[in-house]
């Protein structure tokens, strides 16, 4: 493990990995609460480690301390219940020297879902320490290079106690003023962090990266996710020329869930409630999500609601006599609406 100022949930964590582990490593990266205090009372393997902004090396470090044939790496927010302690323990006893990997469905089961966009997902989380090369094909033989995956039925609950996004965002920027590039997975994860937890200034601080990223990248899926945060950017700093500059662009695509909804908080921050419906319903019923897909979910159901609650206030607080049947109208499309969004979950598990 890898750990700073888990005292809130290390004992936790370790008290239901208890019995399952042969030996029990702690790599501490500058914790000032008692994390390393509570570490010890489960092993003596407890070491420091100077934080560089690098969670890989960090990693690397911790496994390069590991003497056993598989590496279990939990984050301190996690827990194995006990129908999946008794899963841990049958996989360990039946585990073939094969595998490399296990695969392992995390699940997150509070509202603090991070970047998830379903409630389980499959995550590699045991790994075997040495890999031994095997030759393949009875003729023009190779190495197989792609290592053993097993996907098991284990299922680790995700339960952390606040989201690590703030951390996060500083360390995407430090990487690409370091390297002047970003993995398009780490772009990825960079953007969907900033859609679903951003605020005005870490979008700011990201305009810069976006706009280069956007100009560079030649994926066409990449270039609408960068236009989705270069659009929210814009939004939220109240320039509706950028604003739509790229907003338009998704559009003469294949519209996504995120642009629509951005359209949609736009007519609704200027009082235009009824072209709001229109976008949030484009969110929510007539595109996908391609980053979070609360936009096309719960978060655009939310803000139809409200957007209809507005439109009602108005007819009804207007001069002259009441279109009631409008009302009435208006009334029974918001009071659908309330009801898929009373009843919106999470998808269970994407593929």
């Amino acid at each position: 493990m890898i750990v700073k100022n888990e005292e809130a949930v290390l004992a936790r964590c370790l008290d239901s990995l208890n019995g399952l582990m042969d030996e029990i490593i702690i790599v501490d990266t500058g914790s000032t609460d008692s994390t390393k205090d509570i570490a010890g009372l489960y092993t003596d393997k407890v070491y420091d480690y100077e934080w560089t902004d690098d969670f890989a090396a960090a990693r690397n470090f911790s496994f390069s301390l590991a003497t056993m044939d598989y590496i279990y790496a939990p984050d301190a927010d996690e827990v194995l219940d006990d129908i999946n302690r008794m899963r841990f323990e049958q996989l360990k006893a039946a585990l073939l020297p094969e595998v490399e990997i296990v695969q392992m469905k995390y699940h997150t089961v509070t509202g603090f879902d991070t970047v998830l966009n379903s409630k389980t997902e499959y995550r590699p989380k045991l790994f075997r320490r040495l890999r031994t090369f095997t030759w393949i094909d009875p003729i023009h033989e190779t190495v197989r290079t792609s290592p053993v995956v097993y996907d098991s039925d284990i299922e680790i609950l995700h339960m952390p106690q606040s989201m690590h996004s703030k951390r996060d965002f500083s360390i995407f920027l430090k990487a690409y003023k370091r390297d002047g590039m970003l993995s398009p997975r780490i772009c990825n994860m960079y953007a969907r962090e900033l859609i679903k937890g951003g605020d005005e200034n870490d979008f700011k601080d990201a305009l810069p990266v976006f706009l280069q990223l956007y100009e560079c990248t030649e994926s066409e899926d990449a270039r609408k996710e960068y236009a989705c945060v270069l659009a929210h950017a814009y939004r939220l700093m109240h320039e509706p020329d950028f604003f739509f500059k790229y907003a338009l662009k998704d559009m003469v695509t294949s519209a996504c869930s995120e642009m629509c909804y951005e359209i949609g908080l736009y007519y609704e921050a200027a009082a235009d409630y009824n072209e709001a419906v229109v976008w949030f319903i484009n969110a929510y019923s007539e595109t996908d999500s391609i980053l979070d897909i609360h936009t096309g979910g719960d978060l655009a159901l939310t803000h139809l609601v409200s957007c209809y609650d507005n439109i009602i206030n108005t007819l009804e607080a207007s001069d002259g006599d009441y279109d009631y049947e409008l009302i009435a109208a208006y009334r029974t499309e918001r009071d659908q609406y309330k009801s898929a969004l009373d009843n919106w979950t999470l998808p269970n598990e994407l593929a």
